[in-house]
């Protein structure tokens, strides 16, 4: 475990590196890249003071509950989209269609709509991580291996029986991934959702930044950024391993 994590950080040392050596020799203009130590200093002091971790705290609560109500919208019509004959025949256009838009061409009329508060963020949160979890969840259903619903037939299962015996336990895994996927384009979505006259979070920490003319305060902010949804993942991974211990091979 150990080395495969110092193998890990052996590329991100090699462009810290770089940017240092880029940075000592001038390449770049000090307003255009900070120096790693001086991004280093503003992260201490944002940390020291509690900003950094007061808008992390903002944007954390924000995509979980975009998560969380992506979960109550995209599961259930998955697991009823997933058993119907009839769904790809008279929807499926229509979702492609709506997936490949993305959720910031929308925010002129998410504004309009939901106006400038919580609803507006939580709605593009919500639209960005619904299709990932709602088409792993109807694909894992609808794909069941159809000798175990032969089975199911020869049992006399009800339609309700067939999917609470057979397609979700079967679809289970790719449900999992799903929501792994829509949790990370949740927390992409956040900075979107942010630019959306926020008041605290890290979009907005990045946008004031940029604002004040302080690159040093933007990395700072894609650093947490990365660490936190990093963090995240490797968290979710964890669990899902030990749902489906299969995975770990």
């Amino acid at each position: 475990m150990l080395k495969k994590i110092l193998r890990g950080l052996l590329l991100p040392l090699c462009l810290l590196c770089l940017w240092q050596i880029a940075c000592s020799r001038q390449l770049f203009s000090p307003y255009l890249l900070p120096p790693p130590a001086q991004v280093a200093r503003e992260a201490v002091e944002l940390l020291t003071s509690g900003v950094l971790l007061t808008h992390l705290a903002v944007s954390l609560r924000r995509v979980l509950l975009g998560f969380t109500l992506s979960c109550v919208l995209a599961l259930p019509l998955g697991i009823i989209c997933g058993q119907s004959r009839r769904f790809d025949e008279y929807c499926w256009l229509l979702l492609e269609f709506l997936r490949h838009v993305p959720p910031l061409a929308a925010v002129p009329l998410i504004i309009l709509w939901a106006g400038i508060g919580e609803a507006s963020k939580l709605t593009i949160i919500v639209l960005a991580s619904f299709f990932p979890m709602f088409l792993n969840t109807y694909s894992g259903v609808h794909n069941v291996d159809k000798k175990l619903l032969e089975v199911g037939t020869a049992l006399h299962f009800s339609k309700w029986q067939c999917i609470r015996y057979i397609r979700l336990p079967a679809a289970l895994e790719a449900i999992a991934v799903g929501m792994q996927l829509a949790l990370g384009y949740s927390w992409r979505a956040l900075i979107g959702a942010e630019l959306i006259a926020a008041s605290a979070g890290i979009g907005y920490l990045i946008l004031d930044a940029e604002e004040m003319s302080r690159p040093d305060i933007v990395l700072v902010g894609m650093l947490a950024i990365g660490i936190v949804g990093t963090v995240i993942d490797y968290l979710f991974l964890l669990v899902l391993d030990r749902l489906f211990p299969w995975r770990r091979r």
